[in-house]
C-alpha cells in the first residue's frame, strides 16, 4: 500500500486526503493542528465523515512515520517551496513529489531544485473548505500528470491510476507544460478581474467587464504565441483563447474564484504564480504587457491594505 503524504490541507489537499484514504495510507500535513475527523461534503449533497491521520510539520519528526511513496504538495504557489523545504529534513531526496499550484512559478523552480521526480498535476476539480472540519466537493473535472521534461512517464502513469482508484478521472500526459500555461491563460482572464472587482465569474459577461476580458485575452494571446503554447482547441490565436475564456466562464458561472476568496478574507493572492510568468514572458519577448502590468499593481495595491 502505498503512502501519500498531502502538504497543505486546503480544499484540494482535503479533497485529495477524502478520496485517497479509503485505499492508501495517508498522512493530512498542516502548519497548525487540524481535527482527525474530517467531512466530505460530496457534489449531490451528501456527507461523509472520515478520521484522517493528521499531522503538524512539528510533529513529523517525532513521529515514525513510513516513509511516502508520493508527496503531494497542495498549498498556494507562492508557499509551495517553504513547505518542501519544511519537510526537506524528513523525506528521502529521491521522494516523488506531485505538485498541485495554480500558475507557472513553482513548478519550473521545483523541478530545478528538487533532485528526485517532480510530478506536476493540473485539475478543474472544484472544492472548497468550510472550516477546519469540512470540504466541499463542488464539481467534478478532469486531472492530468506528467513532468515538465517528460522523463517520468511511468511514475504519472502509476499515479493517474491511483486517482483513478480514488475517483478522479485522472490521465497521465506528455505536454504538462502545455496544459499549465493553457490554464494560466485562463486564469489571468478570470481571477484577477473578479478578485478586484469582487464578482463571480458569469458575471464577468456583463458590459462592464467583458472588454476587460478582452483586453486581457490580447495580451495573453500574443505572450502564449511567443512560448509556443496553442489553445486547446486546436483553432488558432486571439480568437481562439476568447473563445476558451467565454466557455470556462459560462461553465464556472456561480464559481467564486479562488483569487476573490483570497481577497475576501484578507489573504495574499497567487498574483506572482499568475499574472508574473506572463509579465516575465512578455518582458522577454518585448511584447506589450500594459493591461496585465495594471492589474497586478492593483492587486498587489489591494494586498497592501490587508
Amino acid at each position: 500500500m502505498t503512502t501519500h503524504w498531502i502538504l497543505g490541507p486546503g480544499a484540494i489537499g482535503r479533497l485529495l486526503a477524502h478520496s485517497l484514504a479509503p485505499l492508501n495510507e495517508v498522512a493530512l500535513i498542516s502548519r497548525r493542528a487540524l481535527p482527525e475527523q474530517q467531512v466530505l461534503t460530496t457534489p449531490e449533497g451528501e456527507q461523509h465523515s472520515q478520521r484522517l491521520n493528521v499531522f503538524t510539520v512539528d510533529q513529523l519528526a517525532s513521529n515514525t512515520l513510513k516513509p511516502p511513496g508520493f508527496v503531494h504538495i497542495t498549498t498556494k504557489a507562492m508557499a509551495a517551496e517553504a513547505a518542501l523545504e519544511s519537510l526537506s529534513r524528513v523525506i528521502p531526496p529521491t521522494t516523488p513529489l506531485v505538485l498541485w499550484q495554480n500558475g507557472f512559478l513553482a513548478q519550473p523552480r521545483i523541478t530545478q531544485a528538487w533532485p528526485g521526480p517532480v510530478l506536476c498535476a493540473t485539475t478543474t476539480q472544484g472544492a472548497y473548505l468550510t472550516g477546519d472540519e469540512g470540504v466541499v466537493h463542488a464539481g467534478r473535472g478532469p486531472t492530468f500528470i506528467g513532468d515538465l521534461n517528460n522523463q517520468h512517464g511511468a511514475l504519472s502513469e502509476t499515479l493517474a491510476q491511483t486517482l483513478g482508484e480514488a475517483g478522479f478521472t485522472a490521465t497521465p500526459v506528455g505536454d504538462i507544460r502545455q496544459r499549465l500555461w493553457q490554464k494560466l491563460a485562463v486564469n489571468a482572464a478570470i481571477n484577477p478581474l473578479v478578485a478586484l472587482h469582487g464578482v463571480r465569474n458569469g458575471e464577468l459577461r456583463e458590459t462592464a467587464y467583458a472588454g476587460l476580458v478582452a483586453a486581457v485575452v490580447t495580451e495573453v494571446a500574443s505572450i502564449l504565441q511567443a512560448e509556443g503554447i496553442q489553445p486547446p482547441t486546436g483553432r488558432q490565436g486571439k480568437e481562439a483563447w476568447l473563445a476558451l475564456v467565454w466557455q470556462v466562464v459560462e461553465n464556472t458561472a456561480h464559481n467564486k474564484a479562488s483569487m476573490l476568496q483570497d481577497v475576501e478574507a484578507k489573504r495574499p493572492t497567487e498574483r506572482g504564480a499568475i499574472l508574473g510568468p506572463l509579465i516575465e514572458s512578455a518582458q522577454r519577448h518585448g511584447l506589450a504587457h500594459e493591461v496585465l502590468q495594471a492589474l497586478d499593481a492593483e492587486l498587489a495595491a489591494l494586498e497592501a491594505r490587508f
